[in-house]
């Protein structure tokens, strides 16, 4: 379990929600870069935590991410 307000726990309600987030909105959280950003989805939440993570590009053709339910 993060801990709260840790950038671990900002990133993990945003994708918690029903249209998740992008990753300008993930950015403006949390002050990291696309590719920091790609590496913590990859690394931490899909081969550490075993979420599964949905990613889909929204009209604007910005990339989204949200939590499989």
């Amino acid at each position: 379990m993060p801990r709260e307000f840790s950038k671990k726990s900002i990133v993990l309600d945003l994708l918690c929600r029903p249209k998740g987030a992008s990753t300008a909105e993930i950015a403006k959280a949390t002050g990291w870069q696309n590719r920091s950003i790609r590496g913590f989805i990859s690394g931490t939440l899909t081969k550490k935590m075993f979420l599964i993570i949905e990613s889909s590009k929204n009209e604007r053709g910005e990339r989204t991410y949200r939590i499989a339910k």
